[in-house]
């Protein structure tokens, strides 16, 4: 190995490509790895198969003192998902500005075309739960007096218990 030898900590690779990629992006589309990352958390997991973010389009501003305009936020979409997106688009601006730390954007425009590349991630199978198991959890949430919540909330338990090995 030529050169100097590596002393520090050992950065994951993840990082690296993060550091390299995220200011072309951004300066190429505006969009930050980590947006595209989150994407299925802002979308949901159904959407996020279909559409992707392709762009912010910032609008120009002249002088200096031009008052903030919210950009615009390019949405990728396959068929149908253009319909879901075009419901859900206040809600999806709401989660991106939420995401992005401030109101950056103000609507979305979709683009219809295939999306390549896309993976989904495969659901885990749980396993059956014991009987005492579910009695146990049936115990933990049966003080909760609205029964939505409790419903809600023993799902939860229930897919958490699953998932453990």
């Amino acid at each position: 190995m030529a050169g100097k030898p590596f002393r520090g900590n050992p950065v994951p690779v993840s990082d690296l490509a993060t550091a390299i990629l995220d200011p072309v992006l951004r300066k190429r589309t505006g969009i930050s790895v980590g947006l595209i990352q989150s994407w299925d958390e802002i979308v949901g997991e159904r959407l996020a198969g279909s559409c992707r973010p392709e762009k912010i389009q910032w609008p120009r501003r002249m002088r200096e003192e031009d008052p903030f305009e919210p950009a615009v936020l390019i949405v990728a979409c396959e068929g149908l998902a253009a319909l879901h997106i075009q419901h859900q688009s206040s809600e999806i601006i709401g989660r991106v500005n939420a995401f992005l730390g401030f109101a950056a954007i103000g609507r979305i425009r979709i683009v219809q075309k295939p999306i390549a590349g896309v993976a989904r991630k495969a659901r885990p199978v749980l396993r059956a739960l014991s009987q005492q198991e579910k009695a146990k959890l049936a115990h933990t949430v049966e003080a909760i007096e609205d029964e939505g919540l409790r419903a809600s909330l023993e799902r939860l338990g229930a897919t958490v218990l699953g998932s453990q090995k």
